[in-house]
């Protein structure tokens, strides 16, 4: 049997209508259950099923072993979009979006339903959303006297091992997102970062948000050293980290003026650094007030 609840996330509401069992299941998703708060961005409803598409594709993504497999199709119904955790796998879930993203539709294969519907949430949220100045962040993010610090990387270059170094020697530190926080450029011109449902392997779900202090892009080095950033480097900075599905061109202007707006705002920088105390020491006093 179906449930519907409402759910708040970064200032926006959206609803969800699926078995109930699958939702006792998401408790990621537990701190942000709300009556109603903020603009409703969409609704996702759990259907029975949905047919395979049988045209080619319009894009496949190609991230490489370790990361999920997305395939989507341009269809008169809307876009559908098919899921496997990770290449070759089993498909997980098929989503069928309206082409506005107000509504979709989710069909799970039972392979991993929870990948399934958090990944469904995650890709609706940031197409909803690219027009509204907010942007999925593939990074870690740490609250320091009442300010957040994003840390940006590629994946294994030590975003996580820094925010640990924060937390163990920069007192009065928390982890708030250790993999998908959203960063929001608000109506008032003023950026904040915002804990969210989905937090990689590291389950840190708060609904809590912080002005954003910096943006410190991490990088492995054999000696410690930061660098600020001028705008430009900024933006390349902020879009190498941002989930951007490339293939939305009616959305792409929605993410550049996003990009454009933080860049200018946000102080950003390149650490390189070792996995050391050292190394969060210097990224702390060279950022904070920064």
């Amino acid at each position: 049997m179906n449930v519907e609840k409402t759910y708040s996330v970064a200032g926006f509401s959206f609803r969800i209508q699926a078995d109930e069992a699958l939702m006792e299941r998401m408790t990621n998703l537990r701190p942000f259950e709300a009556a109603a708060a903020g603009e409703e961005i969409f609704c996702l409803q759990q259907v029975e099923s949905l047919p395979e598409a049988v045209e080619a594709p319009i894009f496949k993504t190609d991230d490489g072993p370790g990361f999920p497999e997305i395939t989507l199709w341009d269809t008169p119904e809307g876009y559908l979009f098919q899921m496997s955790p990770l290449p070759g796998a089993p498909v997980a879930v098929r989503l069928l979006s309206e082409k506005d993203f107000a509504s979709a539709r989710l069909f799970l294969l039972g392979t991993d339903d929870t990948f399934g519907l958090n990944n469904a949430l995650m890709l609706l949220f940031a197409f909803s959303t690219a027009r509204r100045g907010a942007l999925e962040m593939h990074s870690s993010v740490v609250m320091n006297q009442g300010k957040g610090y994003l840390f940006l990387g590629r994946s294994g270059t030590g975003k996580s091992t820094h925010s640990r170094l924060w937390l163990e020697n920069i007192p009065g530190t928390e982890l708030l997102n250790d993999d998908n926080p959203i960063l929001r450029l608000m109506p008032t011109g003023e950026a904040r970062v915002f804990g969210s449902p989905w937090s990689g392997k590291t389950p840190c779900y708060k609904a809590k948000d912080v002005p954003v202090g910096a943006v410190v892009r991490i990088q492995q080095a054999p000696a410690n050293s930061i660098q600020r950033l001028s705008p430009l480097q900024a933006y390349a900075s902020l879009m190498a980290s941002a989930s951007a599905f490339r293939p939305f061109r009616e959305l792409a202007e929605g993410w550049h003026r996003t990009l454009e707006g933080l860049a200018s705002r946000v102080p950003c920088f390149t650490l390189s650094c070792l996995p050391d105390a050292a190394a969060a020491q210097l990224c702390h006093s060279t950022v904070h007030g920064s």
